[in-house]
């Protein structure tokens, strides 16, 4: 199997990243680092999360950080959302792209959304309508693709059941999220093999975590059978507020070193990354993992 010339990656720092941080990040924080991420030469970035600020206290300011961000021609800047309401928010606020979120484990979609899968998806349709007749594109996460903190493992057929009923419901990219970190390359096979004839492979998203250092080579097994799509975090910030003992996201610096070893193309400047991460560690006030 052959590497790919080049991936295209989406920076989850702004939301993933930060939405477990136990302190607040003030504003002005926020719109700096997303504004220094503008500059790195990414074709996405996920800026924020609409959701009740009950939940998520830390993204309780995502209006103010959509309108306050400025937006460079040519990026796309995203939003999680959760629900109608949520669409609202964002929308108003010239969100450019939604995300929607789900799980392949039953106990989790209750732990993190409060809801059974099902009722996650009928949440769903008509967010997806609101958002398609905007024109607005709308990913749709799956968590725990292959273990899941309660459940443990969690096999590729629950995973191509969930996504089957995505698409169904008019999604137009799939997002396979590792939430916990435990998956290998073996598992990146598996997965592919269940969902590559539901999602062309070239279509698909990859979200790790890198709990037991695996991450980049199940990214480099991914690559060989075909995916070109990567979330990762600048500085590898995050983790999973319901998923414990989940470390923090893929490096997107991590990544892009893995490239640059393949000679993979990624349109971003490793340098200007580094600005970022360093201009994010200085609010947080410690050191980041990469």
């Amino acid at each position: 199997m052959e590497l790919p010339g080049s991936i295209t990656i989406t920076e989850v720092g702004p939301r993933d990243g930060l939405q477990n941080e136990p302190e607040t990040v003030p504003v002005d924080a926020k719109v700096a680092f997303i504004d220094l991420l503008s500059n790195c030469g990414l074709k996405e970035i996920e800026a924020t999360a609409c959701v009740s600020p009950k939940w998520v206290p830390q993204l309780a300011d995502a209006a103010e950080v959509l309108r306050r961000i400025q937006r460079r021609p040519g990026v796309i800047y995203s939003a999680l959302i959760p629900n109608l309401e949520g669409w609202k928010r964002a929308s108003d606020c010239g969100v450019d792209k939604i995300a929607v979120f789900t799980a392949a484990s039953e106990e989790f979609s209750q732990k993190n959304t409060n809801a059974s899968i099902a009722e996650t998806l009928r949440r769903f349709e008509p967010v997806i309508a609101a958002a398609h007749e905007n024109e607005c594109p709308v990913r749709a996460y799956v968590s725990c693709v292959v273990a899941c903190p309660y459940e443990g493992r969690i096999m590729p057929d629950q995973v191509r059941s969930v996504v089957d009923s995505l698409l169904s419901i008019g999604v137009d990219e799939i997002d396979l999220g590792d939430t916990i970190g435990k998956a290998i390359p073996a598992d990146i096979d598996a997965l592919v093999d269940s969902i590559g004839d539901a999602v062309p492979v070239e279509e698909l998203v990859l979200h790790l975590h890198d709990t037991d250092g695996s991450a980049l080579p199940c990214c480099l097994r991914a690559m060989e059978h075909g995916i070109r799509h990567f979330d990762a975090s600048c500085g590898g910030l995050g983790g999973c507020p319901y998923a414990p003992g989940a470390s923090g996201n893929l490096s997107t610096g991590d990544l892009l070193d893995l490239c640059l070893d393949q000679g993979i193309e990624t349109g971003i400047d490793r340098e200007q990354m580094r600005a970022a991460a360093l201009g994010i560690e200085t609010v947080l006030g410690r050191s980041l993992k990469s």
